[in-house]
């Protein structure tokens, strides 16, 4: 069969030989890119009879359920999509009268899907689904493999996938976490710095609603977000985890504990960086109490900064030196210095006094959480750069794009995708969802 079908893909080739002017390479590539299905997908199949004969000719097979002998009552044709082009399988079907349970063994065999597309079509839409819009998806799917798939497919595929993707599947095991404290630890210095940072990312949401009706008006939810990596040698940043759901802050402090639990916190120096946002910091403290309270200092020179251009006029000299006077102190660790200068300052307005008074607020606040000198001669880092390329790359890019809007369940599926890819843990938890015996089928179009 294999033979037959390279025959008949190689006759495809006759108008190039037969042609005055030879074909460039790339008209020769775009040939193969569009007919090579032909090819492939009859060796699938070829391969398919090669391997399992036995099981397309079986006449008898027991019941999964009750175990009683049952003889084959017919042979059906499943047409299969697959990365290698569609094809058709005739396999025995078997029926229980007294389960009531018809099967074909032969798909257990396989691990065929209940869907046209199979499970590496299925893999592939998931993962380019979680990158670009759905629409988007199906046109750039088709034209890099010739596979043709729905927009509704790929939407539902990717929600189907997103069931599974539990904190428990999404972030790194435990093993794999200490693989990676171990790749930053140098046996001569002190432990890897672990930096967990927090942060909120706002994104579009919408009441969910049935198709053809009014969905009600939108509104912006905070996604929370933590970002979790090691500083290795050489200052390199080694990535051990993300998640990023839209969720109250109780919820994200219970999440944050159980990815705590992963993480041996004896090999490392923990350090909680973050704004001054309450909520993250009840979060990170509780789930990790030891960890080194570090103020975000780009958030902290922005209020700051914010403060000198009331003061002193935006742009102007004095604003500049008095700023960068400030950070100097604020870097020292004299916060109860800074506090008190401000306290004694007669600003020129009212809005200035109220940015001054708020600035004494937050630094009164996270006091302890300042002395950006000793945290970098430390080796911890100072600056939130890390969870806000994140909260871009995770969020951002794929829930805020132009007319997005977003069901709260759909959007945090989507956002556990993503972190799963992020954090290398994506095949996993496929192969988790394409073993699911509960499977429901999804309609293509």
């Amino acid at each position: 069969m294999a033979h037959n079908a390279l025959d008949r893909w190689l006759e495809g080739f006759r108008p190039f030989f037969e042609s005055e002017e030879p074909p460039r390479l790339e008209a020769l590539s775009d040939h193969v890119q569009k007919t090579r299905s032909e090819f492939l997908s009859a060796c699938m199949q070829a391969a398919i009879e090669k391997l399992y004969p036995h099981m397309m000719e079986q006449m008898q097979a027991q019941c999964p359920r009750c175990e009683k002998t049952l003889a084959r009552k017919r042979a059906d044709e499943r047409k299969v999509s697959t990365m290698q082009g569609e094809f058709s399988i005739w396999r025995p079907y078997f029926y229980c009268t007294a389960c009531r349970h018809g099967f074909h063994p032969l798909d257990k065999v396989l691990g065929l899907a209940p869907q046209h597309h199979q499970h590496d079509v299925q893999r592939r839409v998931v993962k380019t689904a979680a990158r670009v819009p759905f629409a988007e998806t199906c046109e750039q799917f088709e034209e890099l493999s010739g596979v043709m798939v729905g927009n509704h497919f790929s939407h539902e595929t990717l929600n189907a996938v997103a069931e599974v993707a539990t904190l428990e599947n999404v972030i790194p095991r435990k093993e794999e976490i200490d693989a990676r404290i171990q790749l930053a630890t140098v046996s001569s210095g002190p432990p890897p710095v672990l930096v967990v940072a927090s942060d909120g990312a706002m994104t579009p949401t919408r009441p969910q609603a049935p198709r053809k009706t009014r969905r009600g008006r939108g509104r912006y939810r905070e996604v929370k977000g933590v970002r979790i990596y090691l500083i290795g040698p050489r200052k390199r940043i080694i990535h051990v985890a993300s998640w990023h759901q839209i969720q109250e802050a109780e919820e994200f402090a219970g999440d944050l504990l159980r990815i705590a639990e992963r993480i041996d916190v004896n090999r490392v120096r923990v350090a909680l960086l973050g704004d001054g946002a309450g909520w993250l910091w009840n979060a990170m403290v509780k789930a990790f109490p030891q960890g080194r309270q570090i103020l975000d200092y780009y958030h902290c020179a922005e209020h700051v900064w914010k403060v000198a251009d009331h003061l002193y006029g935006e742009g102007s000299i004095e604003a500049h030196e008095w700023a960068e006077a400030t950070l100097v102190r604020l870097c020292l660790a004299k916060v109860k210095e800074t506090i008190a200068d401000l306290e004694n300052m007669k600003p020129r307005n009212a809005q200035a006094r109220e940015e001054v008074e708020k600035l004494i607020t937050y630094l009164n606040n996270n006091a302890h959480r300042i002395g950006y000198l000793e945290s970098l001669d430390g080796g911890y880092a100072i600056g939130s750069g890390g969870i806000e390329s994140a909260n871009k790359f995770i969020s951002h890019t794929r829930m805020k794009r132009s007319g997005a809007w977003w069901i709260v369940p759909n959007g945090n599926g989507m956002l556990r995708v993503r972190c799963a890819l992020y954090n290398g843990t994506y095949d996993r938890l496929f192969n988790q969802y394409a073993g699911k015996p509960s499977l429901a089928p999804i309609k293509d179009k």
